[in-house]
């Protein structure tokens, strides 16, 4: 009998019978090395992309958002796309500075690897001291930066990095007769995004609440203050 000398904690251990002893090996070998983003990964030639066009009341030219992605595990089970780069454009260079630092930083991040959903939002955390804006469809903006924070968490739902919070057809069915018994009552018609006299929700950041049967609800994402 061999005696081995145990010099680390015992963390686990697995009865091995002399037939999956010698199986042991051979299932090591065959499991797949499956790559992940990394800071040191290599730059492919060809990246995937899509940009994004954020236009603001604040300023006279729009931004375009430009996010490439890596391709991991190609062509297996395992394949899944993560952002590698980030680049800004606009004709107004008022933001040129403060632009460029981010776009540097957040595809730093980006190439670190790991989980880099953190940054939506932390990004639509910022608010601008001067205020922020409605953009269409009557979501607020608290600023700039949390605009591209939100273009960010598009792409990340697009590519799968997020997963969204789909409503029931239930949901979608109850909304729009609330919506309908609203605009019956306050006799608004329907051709706006959401009722004039809609104030703004917490949750979806939309002016879609609306008071109903004495409750505040949101017609754009079912939150009510009665629970």
């Amino acid at each position: 009998m061999t005696l081995h000398k145990i010099n680390k904690k015992i963390v686990g251990y697995k009865v091995l019978s002399k037939d999956n002893a010698e199986a042991a090996p051979q299932a090591e070998q065959e499991k797949p090395s499956l790559e992940s983003m990394h800071e040191n990964v290599e730059r492919p030639e060809v990246l995937l992309g899509s940009t994004y066009k954020i236009k603001t009341p604040q300023s006279e030219h729009a931004l375009y958002i430009t996010i490439n992605d890596m391709i991991l595990n190609q062509g297996t089970a395992h394949e899944e796309r993560r952002p590698y780069e980030i680049f800004i454009n606009s004709k107004n260079m008022e933001h040129f500075q403060w632009v460029l630092a981010l776009t540097r930083v957040i595809s730093a991040v980006f190439r670190k690897g790991g989980d880099a959903t953190f940054l939506v939002e932390e990004m639509k955390a910022v608010f601008d001291p001067r205020g922020g804006y409605f953009k269409k469809g009557g979501v607020f903006m608290p600023s700039l930066v949390a605009e591209i924070g939100s273009a960010i968490e598009s792409h990340m739902k697009h590519i799968g990095m997020i997963k969204s919070e789909k409503m029931t057809d239930h949901q979608k069915q109850f909304l729009a007769e609330k919506r309908r018994e609203f605009e019956a009552a306050h006799g608004e018609s329907d051709a706006q995004a959401f009722p004039e006299k809609a104030v703004l929700c917490v949750k979806c950041s939309t002016k879609a609440m609306v008071l109903m049967d004495g409750c505040m609800t949101c017609l754009n994402c079912g939150e009510s203050k009665c629970g």
